[in-house]
């Protein structure tokens, strides 16, 4: 999940697994799998950014787990 910010400033949290591709027209607007499209604030690359940083922690939280149940 990743936090943005709808063009009247309006936060809201988006399933970023849900991202199809986002485009810059001027402004971000985000194509999700279900055809709905959402136009916000941030860059494009602020996005892919997030996004990558979410499915970054997202893989990385089982090993932080698993690495605390071996040491106790």
């Amino acid at each position: 999940m990743i936090t943005l910010t709808k063009l009247n400033g309006n936060e809201f949290v988006l399933n970023a697994e849900m991202i199809r591709y986002v485009e810059r027209c001027p402004d971000t607007l985000i194509s999700l799998m279900t055809g709905e499209t959402i136009m916000v604030a941030e860059t494009m690359e602020e996005v892919v950014r997030r996004s990558i940083a979410y499915q970054q922690a997202k893989h990385l939280l089982p090993q932080i787990g698993a690495a605390a149940r071996r040491v106790a």
